[in-house]
């Protein structure tokens, strides 16, 4: 009899242990599961807020014409998405300049602002100030200002572009923009750029 009952003793202890280990198994899973998912949620969302970062290949382009004040020609051009969903963009524009054969033209960029340079656009504000993240969806548009001296100096011509291409990134792709009146930077082709805004 002592030993039938050490045996159910022994049998209930056992069944107490393995419901007591499934219990503990079963919430630390969910616990897991739960944390996983969120962190997936998170990750996600961030990227979709981020996008992708923006190609030339989406856009066109157009050549605000400025104005001139004391050898300096002020301009802009603007930028339009033209594909859908969103993308990202920050920084200056590259330009490369070509004459009415196709031919590149030498040119210098000049990010403003710099500690390089103290050059300061007349307008707008934006012109001035660092870059900022831009996120773009289609039909959006993006400008950056741009200006150059036309008074030449020394015994270097100044340049005569009738095409004018930007560019995001260096060796990336071009957007094509043709301006009304020929671009014309003296000093070896000097322009003035200001970041996206």
């Amino acid at each position: 009899m002592r030993r039938g009952l050490i045996s159910v003793g022994i049998f209930i202890a056992f069944v107490a242990i393995f419901t007591l280990s499934r219990h503990s198994i079963h919430s630390s899973t969910t616990t897991t599961s739960t944390t996983a998912r969120s962190t997936t949620t998170s990750s996600t969302s961030t990227t979709i807020a981020a996008g992708p970062i923006c190609t030339a290949s989406a856009f066109s382009g157009v050549y605000n014409e400025g104005e001139g004040a004391a050898g300096t020609i002020y301009a802009s051009i603007t930028l339009t998405k033209t594909t859908a969903g969103t993308c990202t963009l920050k920084g200056w524009p590259i330009l490369t300049l070509s004459d009415r054969l196709g031919a590149v033209l030498k040119s210098t960029d000049v990010d403003v602002p710099s500690a390089a340079s103290g050059f300061q656009f007349l307008t707008p504000t934006q012109a001035n100030a660092a870059p900022t993240t831009l996120t773009l969806s289609m039909n959006g548009t993006t400008t950056f200002s741009l200006a150059y001296s036309d008074v030449q100096s020394g015994t270097s011509a100044c340049e005569s572009a009738v095409t004018v291409s930007v560019q995001f990134v260096s060796g990336g792709a071009a957007i094509p923009v043709t301006p009304q009146y020929a671009v014309q930077p003296c000093n070896d082709g000097q322009i003035w750029l200001s970041p996206f805004y």
